[in-house]
């Protein structure tokens, strides 16, 4: 991985700065080019963090893979050990029959309760819902304030 061109890309101004894990350490196999790995994403957020302590940072993840709560959980204190201070949870939908079969449909329930974890974790703003995308946009407003007080040096703690 590029980590100037990381650098160069945090530094270039943008507020936000997203790269999603897609999922869980142990299906990254199945699910992600082989070109891209859960340790490679890891370090991209966690260096563009340190390159603009003051910018957000957001990654996603897609459940209905057959991954396990203790994975998800896992994964999302690994997000926040990097810093990342947004996420979003949302289910898988498998785009063709060239792609990966749905294991599991994600109960709306259940995302809630990962949003609930998203809070507890300290995530300044989890998106979690079975319609939930990346670029999820319900959640604009809140991160465009948490970019404001960023930008104005009032920091994300």
């Amino acid at each position: 991985c590029d980590m100037d061109a990381v650098k160069q890309i945090a530094l270039s101004g943008l507020d936000v700065y997203a790269h999603n894990i897609e999922t869980v350490r142990e299906l990254q196999w199945l699910v992600r080019d082989p070109r891209a790995n859960y340790s490679q994403s890891l370090a991209v957020l966690d260096y563009a963090k340190n390159a603009k302590t003051n910018m957000v940072t957001k990654s996603s993840i897609m459940l209905g893979f057959g991954e396990t709560d203790e994975q998800v959980l896992q994964a999302l204190k690994d997000l926040r050990s990097v810093g990342v201070d947004c996420l979003t949870l949302g289910q898988y939908m498998r785009p063709t029959k060239n792609h990966i079969k749905v294991a599991e449909y994600v109960t709306p329930e259940k995302f809630k309760f990962w949003e609930g974890v998203g809070s507890q974790l300290g995530f300044l703003y989890t998106a979690s819902g079975p319609l939930v995308r990346s670029s999820y946009r319900a959640g604009e407003y809140y991160i465009t304030n948490i970019v404001k007080r960023t930008t104005n040096n009032e920091g994300i703690d």
